[in-house]
């Protein structure tokens, strides 16, 4: 792949971020990590760090002399470092502003100092709030945000395409479905495990079990960056990201007791949605991937079971997250 010779990697501690970092790597690139390990995990950038192409900055991106000092002489930000926590977004409202939307600015403005003019952004799904049409192509209109996450990350999509008219930037935009797999932090698999190893009897489940998700391997999803990357010709390049199938939560909770060998009872709360701001469906269409000649490997189910695999067997990531 011919993506760069040096390459930025924002959130490189995070559970895409380091895998990412990873990939890049074996493929024989440059790469510059930057982490505040806010929610990084320092053990996913172990072999990362025996390699000496890798370099670790361990920095915030409010920092802003410090983001500039080391954009010197990159051929491409990866720009994956942001909160998260979608559920919590009401608890703690400028969360979402300051590291989603106002970071994106800072690394933004730090490329253009430093001549830098190429970005992949992970941005998410959830920028489609209650979508109308299904499956949810990249010109549906937008509606009214349900999540403060999703707002703030149409910000940061708008602040790159704006960048990349105003400045000659060339951008590449993820929306992701949920992402699975191995160094998975947080998520309804690693919810639902750790509620059963509590307790294997009962499990709480936020919504009535119908919500309707689709859900993406890293692997793929890391496949589906350097596809795009390396053949996307456009200013700005705007991608889906996701399975061309779903599942019901209900569906990913039986797959999950089966691999643990538990039949809990179910309690559900919240109506038909989890949180404030949660869709109670998310299907993308990827049609606009696809034509790059890019295709999952892995079904829902079997990532699922393998991010599940993972936990069981790191059960240190419980808590570390703890």
């Amino acid at each position: 792949m011919r993506i760069a010779q040096r390459a930025l990697v924002t959130g490189a501690a995070g559970f895409i971020g380091s895998t990412l970092v990873d990939r890049l790597l074996a493929d024989g690139h440059e790469v510059v990590g930057y982490d505040n390990f806010s929610t990084g995990q320092r053990r996913f950038l172990k072999g990362a760090s025996a390699d000496p192409r890798f370099t670790l900055v361990e920095a915030d991106l409010l920092d802003t002399a410090q983001l500039a000092d080391v954009m010197e002489d990159a051929d491409i930000v990866f720009h994956l470092a942001a909160n998260a926590d979608v559920r919590f977004g009401t608890e703690h409202p400028f969360r979402d502003l300051e590291q989603n939307t106002i970071v994106t600015y800072n690394v933004l403005e730090a490329m253009r100092a430093k001549g830098v003019r190429r970005i992949a952004f992970s941005s998410t799904g959830s920028v489609y709030g209650e979508a109308k049409v299904f499956p949810t192509p990249e010109d549906a209109p937008f509606p009214i945000q349900t999540s403060l996450y999703g707002a703030s990350k149409v910000a940061g999509e708008s602040l790159i395409s704006a960048y990349c008219e105003g400045f000659g930037f060339q951008g590449f935009i993820f929306r992701f479905v949920s992402i699975l797999g191995e160094r998975y932090t947080h998520g309804h698999v690693f919810d639902f495990y750790k509620k059963l190893l509590a307790d294997p009897t009962r499990l709480p489940v936020l919504g009535d079990g119908r919500q309707r998700k689709s859900y993406l391997y890293v692997q793929d999803c890391i496949d589906a960056i350097f596809t795009a990357v390396e053949n996307a010709p456009d200013r700005v390049n705007v991608f889906n990201l996701g399975q061309d199938h779903y599942c019901e939560v209900n569906d990913s909770i039986g797959w999950i007791s089966a691999k643990l060998g538990v039949s809990p009872e179910l309690d559900y709360s919240g109506g038909n949605r989890g949180w404030i701001g949660d869709s109670p469906f998310i299907f993308l269409d990827c049609t606009r991937m696809r034509g790059l000649g890019w295709t999952p490997k892995l079904s829902i189910k079997d990532g699922i079971e393998r991010t599940l695999a993972y936990l069981i067997d790191n059960k240190w990531v419980l808590e570390a997250r703890a």
